[in-house]
Order: C-alpha cells, then structure tokens, then sequence
C-alpha cells in the first residue's frame, strides 16, 4: 500500500534536513495516514482530509 491519501491524493513530499550547522541532507515528510470507514467503504485517508470532512459535515 503507498502512503497516499485516496481523497485528496496527497504523498509523500521531499526537503531538507538542516543540521546546527545548516548542512542539508534530503529527507521525506510522510503523510498521516489514517483508515476510516466512511459509509460502507473503508478509505486511507489523511487527517488533513478528515479535518477537512468534519469541517464540512457541521
């Protein structure tokens, strides 16, 4: 299974690391995934997307 949200399609994203000394070594920023049920589907989503879906919802 990869790491994406199956809403909103969001991934994995790349940067830098900054050491003390500001050397910058590559790095990932994984996204939250969560699996919920919504309705009768089980989904991977992320917990920016469910934020967004209780949001909705009120």
């Amino acid at each position: 299974m990869s790491r994406t949200c199956q809403l909103t399609g969001r991934g994995t994203a790349s940067g830098n690391s900054r050491s003390h000394s500001n050397i910058a070594s590559r790095r990932t920023f994984k996204v939250n995934i969560q699996t919920k049920r919504i309705g009768s589907i089980k989904l991977r989503v992320s917990t920016k997307a469910l934020r967004t879906l209780a949001k909705i919802a009120k």
